[in-house]
């Protein structure tokens, strides 16, 4: 059995991430995202999909980089 990197649960059917030289063990989906998927630059939710990104910062949607002041970022139509 292996331990989740996040939350320290030991369970036989954990998976491991490679990303970058880096790897981490995780028991969840959740547990992964909450260790390894970016936070929007202005709501703090995690970006678990498509979000936008400018200037090195990543937003969860156009929404929120525009009300952080990137007025000409759009959606994916």
């Amino acid at each position: 059995m292996a331990v989740c990197d996040t939350c320290g649960n030991d369970y036989a059917r954990a998976f491991t991430v490679n990303r970058n030289g880096d790897s981490w063990t995780f028991d969840s989906i959740e547990c992964a995202a909450s260790k390894i998927a970016p936070s929007c630059a202005h709501c703090d939710c995690r970006v678990l999909g498509h979000g936008v990104e400018t200037g090195g910062a990543v937003y969860c949607c156009a929404h929120c980089a525009r009300l952080a002041g990137h007025r000409t970022l759009v959606d994916s139509a």
